[in-house]
């Protein structure tokens, strides 16, 4: 006879990061959606450019080299940890208990549930890397005025790979409106909270894969010990 104390439900802390989870989700999504809202109103341009002195060109809003695609991931990944984990959550939880009440087992929902929070983990914690990545390469770059001026707009300004943040970081640097300038400085900072907001997204979403894979865990234990004692009176 086992005198092993069984484990505790893990159900109540997974319900509370998972409403971490989809808050910090949302705020990703709406950051996201704020950068692409930018690129296609304000940020797409053209700004005047006072160069040379006396003078000036309209410079595009977007280089000819501009990389979103880590936007795209990090939207992915916000949406996949709010709608399938979130939500999806929601809904597993809710048939876990009612199985565990109606039938003493856990139910298959939740088990794929559990699976697919794993996965959306994964997925943030590629668009954490990509996104990091990505803005390192194309970081202390800065646009030559002389290059621009004989590309104006329509014209998009040929040299280099762009983040979005690291563009109009470097467009800080010409000789810009200071109302332009402000908008840019704005959105730059909407830019960096979210792509920093994907620590604390991926680390919500690792602590409730974690919690998740235990309770899976936990639950084949539990009715593997109570299916014993009744193979052994077969």
């Amino acid at each position: 006879m086992s005198n092993q104390a069984p484990q505790r439900s893990l159900l109540k802390p997974i319900c509370y990061v998972l409403l971490l989870l989809a808050i910090d989700a949302a705020i990703s999504l709406g950051l996201v959606s704020s950068m692409v809202s930018f690129l296609h109103g304000h940020g797409n341009g053209p700004f005047e450019v006072e160069y040379p002195k006396g003078s000036g060109f309209l410079l595009a809003g977007h280089p000819a080299g501009l990389v979103v695609n880590q936007g795209h991931t990090t939207n992915a990944a916000g949406g996949t940890a709010l709608v399938l984990v979130g939500f999806g959550g929601v809904i597993a939880l809710f048939l876990e208990r009612r199985s565990r009440m109606k039938y003493g087992k856990s139910a298959w929902e939740f088990e794929l549930w559990a699976f697919v929070s794993i996965l959306s983990c994964l997925l943030t914690l590629g668009a954490l890397i990509y996104t990091f990545v990505e803005t390192r390469i194309t970081s202390e770059q800065l646009i030559d005025p002389e290059i621009a001026s004989q590309y104006p707009f329509p014209n998009r300004y040929p040299d280099d790979r762009w983040a979005p943040e690291n563009w109009y970081g470097a467009m800080l640097a010409l000789p810009i409106s200071t109302a332009d300038e402000n908008e840019i400085i704005r959105n730059i900072r909407l830019m960096r909270g979210w792509r920093w907001n994907i620590i604390p997204l991926f680390l919500l979403g690792f602590t409730l894969a974690v919690l998740a894979s235990l309770e899976v865990r936990r639950t084949k234990n539990s009715l593997a010990r109570s299916d014993y004692p009744m193979k052994q009176m077969s």
